[in-house]
C-alpha cells in the first residue's frame, strides 16, 4: 500500500500530528543516547550496581563504607515498585538539583547531589531519557547502616545549610562555554563529581573548598592530589594514557576504587572530553600533598 496518496487525502492536522510524533520519537531516542554517555561520565553504574558477576545494572545494593556507616545505592531502573518507574521527570530533577526525595525529605550526601546540582536542564532531561530505557529490575532497596546520630535524616537539612548550594551556576557566555577548560570543569566538578573523593572533608563530612581536589583520605586509603603539585610531573599524553587505560607513567596500574572509575567513566569519554579534563586540571591552584 502506498502511503503518500493517503497522506494527501488525510486532514492536514492529522498529518502534522503524525509527523510531530515521529520527530518526538527520534528526538527521545537521541536524548537517550546522549543520556547514556552522561550516565557513563557521571559514573552512575559504580554506585548503583553490585560488583559481583551477574548483577543487574542500576538495580542498586552497592555498599559505600564511610566514617558514618555504610550507604547502599538505590535501584534506579524503571521498575515501578522498587525502582524509579513511578517517578516523574520533575521528581528526578528534584533529586538531582535539590537532593530531595519524592516525599520532600533529604537524601544523604553520599548521593553526590552537591556536585550533580550543577547539571544543566538539558543534561538532566537526557539522563532521565536514558534511565527510562534501562530494563526494569525488581530488586528492593537496602536500608543504610549508619551510626547514631548520622542515621537521622532530618539532620541533613542542617548539613545542607552549611555545605550545599543548589545549582546550576549561571551559564557562562557562549564564547567562554566553548572553552575546553570550562567543559573540563563541568566534567570534573559536576558530572564526574571528582571532588567528592579528591577534596578533603571535615568531621561532619563537609568538603574543604579551600583544598579543592588536593587529595583526601577514605576508608580504602589516600586519594591522590589532582592539582599541578602532583600532576605537573605528568605530560598531557601520560595523563590521557592513565585516564584511558589506568597505566601510570612509571608503569603502575590503577587500583580500586580508581580502576573502576577508569573502566566505567574516563575510558568512555570522547577524545575531546578527555582533553578538556586535562586542560582544566592544569588550571587548578596547586595544593599541598595530603598528609
Amino acid at each position: 500500500m502506498k502511503i503518500y496518496p493517503l497522506l494527501r487525502q488525510a486532514p492536514w492536522h492529522l498529518v502534522a500530528t503524525l509527523l510531530l510524533s515521529s520527530a518526538a520519537a527520534v528526538s527521545a531516542q537521541g536524548n537517550a543516547v546522549k543520556g547514556q554517555y552522561l550516565a557513563n561520565a557521571a559514573g552512575c553504574i559504580g554506585c548503583h550496581t553490585v560488583t559481583k558477576a551477574g548483577s543487574t545494572p542500576y538495580a542498586g545494593g552497592r555498599g559505600l563504607e564511610t566514617p558514618f556507616g555504610t550507604f547502599y545505592g538505590p535501584n534506579i531502573t524503571p521498575d515501578k515498585e522498587t525502582g524509579i518507574g513511578s517517578w516523574s521527570e520533575a521528581d528526578f530533577k528534584r533529586a538531582i538539583r535539590q537532593g530531595e526525595r519524592r516525599d520532600g525529605s533529604h537524601y544523604f550526601p553520599a548521593f553526590p547531589y552537591p556536585s550533580f546540582t550543577g547539571m544543566s536542564d538539558t543534561d538532566i532531561q537526557d539522563l532521565w531519557a536514558f534511565l527510562k530505557t534501562v530494563p526494569p529490575a525488581k530488586q528492593a532497596n537496602r536500608e543504610h547502616e549508619l551510626r547514631f546520630p548520622y542515621s537521622l535524616r532530618f539532620l541533613v537539612g542542617g548539613w545542607k545549610l552549611m555545605f550545599f548550594t543548589p545549582g546550576p551556576a549561571p551559564l557562562p557566555k557562549a564564547e567562554v562555554a566553548a572553552s575546553p577548560v570550562v567543559r573540563g570543569a563541568y566534567l570534573v566538578g559536576t558530572l564526574g563529581h571528582c571532588g567528592e573523593c579528591h577534596t578533603p572533608r571535615n568531621f561532619l563530612g563537609g568538603p574543604d573548598r579551600g583544598e579543592l581536589l588536593g587529595g583526601a583520605k577514605i576508608p580504602e586509603g589516600k586519594v591522590p592530589n589532582l592539582t599541578p603539585t602532583r600532576l605537573k610531573k605528568w605530560s598531557d599524553e601520560e595523563l590521557k594514557e592513565y585516564l584511558m587505560t589506568g597505566t601510570a607513567p612509571n608503569g603502575d596500574i590503577a587500583v580500586e576504587p580508581m580502576s573502576e572509575v577508569i573502566t566505567n567513566t574516563t575510558s568512555k569519554l570522547t577524545a575531546d572530553d578527555v582533553a578538556a579534563v586535562i586542560a582544566y586540571l592544569r588550571t587548578l591552584t596547586p595544593r599541598d600533598e595530603p598528609k
